[in-house]
């Protein structure tokens, strides 16, 4: 016995036969593009398990968060709304559309694939829960108990930046590039409400809790109140253009307090504007464009959402800590969202595409395709060739086995 472990001499390796020198020749050739496949998957852009896109709850107001879309991978959550009447009942506005849940985010379903297209910028759901708004790139629509329907809209209004309803159940305000619309006839119609000059621009719409007609807004970076279905606005004296305001918020304790930021900085008024207090220090990235706010009724515990991400602090605001325990890192966090029947319920959504740009491309009509880098195309052209070459193999081999079975001995 040799000291190499072998049994024997070698045997010479048998001859191939002709036809078995092709198979072993395509054999080396799905090895090959296998390989390619696989450096150009490696040369592709990671996933990195700590940003993506999605859903998140906490129901502690901020201190902890869960992800609220197991199962699903979204791209870009842009909104969400939480149904008055059923907090179980979610809907998500994504970049390709909308999503529902109605067992508190266990599981998601597409809704009306065929009818609402695209990004979806705006939900709302009437008081009473009866009815559901959409803003779509596509357009506005409005679900009752027959489903999605498009509802009548001027072009301008499209895509619209919020909806919003109103004291009524019948009435929801809708702000559109720039300007505000308003329904009576529970989101079927929508008509401009005159009073705001051309040359302004609204950006931020929220209604006054218990109030039929009292309206608050960012109107070329101001915080403004309107007592009259925004017909007329006057300014709440915070804002401008050293500090344009980012968002204004309405509070879910007491109906005559709204939150405000600007210049990286949290003010509250508890009159409706009339006079505005600062909330603690600057947020840590004073550079941050925050899009929620939400806080205990006691104002001690605050929550932002922003382009940063989320900031909570349980001082009144002195002092703000990033939230990043099993939340996304370095990317957008949208707009918040509150339980309507339990205050410390807060939803938070997040894209991995910038607000900014998917907006563009809404208005643009850009196709989010048109973001896929080159690298990973190739990729996936690769694989794709390497399943069109592996069936034609595997064809080919039981043609071979059929033909070989059925000729003659």
């Amino acid at each position: 016995m040799s000291g190499d472990f072998g049994v024997g001499p070698a045997c010479p390796p048998r001859p191939l036969f002709p036809g078995e020198e092709k198979q072993f020749g395509l054999r080396r050739l799905t090895l090959g593009l296998a390989c390619v496949v696989s450096l150009l998957a490696g040369s592709a852009s990671a996933h990195d398990a700590s940003s993506y896109g999605g859903v998140f709850r906490s129901r502690d107001l901020g201190a902890a968060w869960l992800n609220a879309d197991v199962g699903v991978f979204l791209n870009a959550a842009l909104v969400i709304a939480v149904d008055p009447r059923d907090s179980s009942h979610l809907l998500v506005g994504t970049d390709l559309g909308i999503l529902s849940s109605h067992n508190g985010g266990r599981s998601w379903a597409p809704e009306a694939r065929d009818v609402i297209i695209g990004a979806v910028f705006a939900l709302a759901f009437s008081l009473d829960g009866e009815l559901a708004v959409c803003a779509a790139a596509n357009g506005v629509f409005r679900r009752d108990r027959e489903g999605w329907l498009r509802a009548e809209v001027p072009e301008s209004a499209i895509p619209a930046r919020a909806l919003v309803a109103g004291p009524a159940n019948d009435r929801f305000y809708l702000l559109g590039r720039n300007r505000l619309f308003a329904s009576e006839d529970g989101g079927r119609t929508y008509a401009v409400v005159p009073g705001l000059p051309e040359t302004s621009e609204m950006t931020v719409l929220v209604a006054i809790p218990g109030s039929a007609d009292t309206l608050a807004a960012v109107i070329d970076g101001q915080a403004m109140i309107s007592h009259d279905r925004g017909r007329t606005w006057r300014n709440a004296g915070f804002g401008g253009a050293g500090a344009p305001v980012d968002t204004i918020a309405i509070d879910a304790s007491r109906r005559r307090r709204i939150w405000a930021a600007a210049g990286g900085r949290i003010a509250v008024s508890d009159d409706l504007g009339s006079a505005w207090h600062s909330v603690g220090g600057l947020l840590p990235e004073p550079g941050a464009r925050v899009r929620g706010i939400a806080a205990s009724a006691d104002a001690a515990t605050l929550v932002i959402s922003s382009d940063r991400g989320i900031y909570r602090s349980a001082d009144g605001g002195e002092t703000w800590a990033p939230k990043e325990d099993n939340l996304p890192t370095h990317i957008e966090a949208g707009p918040l969202a509150r339980d309507p029947n339990d205050a410390g319920v807060v939803y938070a959504v997040f894209s991995l595409l910038p607000y900014a740009e998917v907006w563009r491309m809404a208005v643009d009509g850009g196709n989010l395709l048109a973001r896929i880098d080159p690298i990973s195309l190739a990729g996936g052209l690769s694989f794709c060739v390497l399943l069109l070459i592996g069936g034609g193999l595997a064809v080919l081999h039981l043609s071979r086995r059929r033909t070989a079975a059925g000729s003659p001995r």
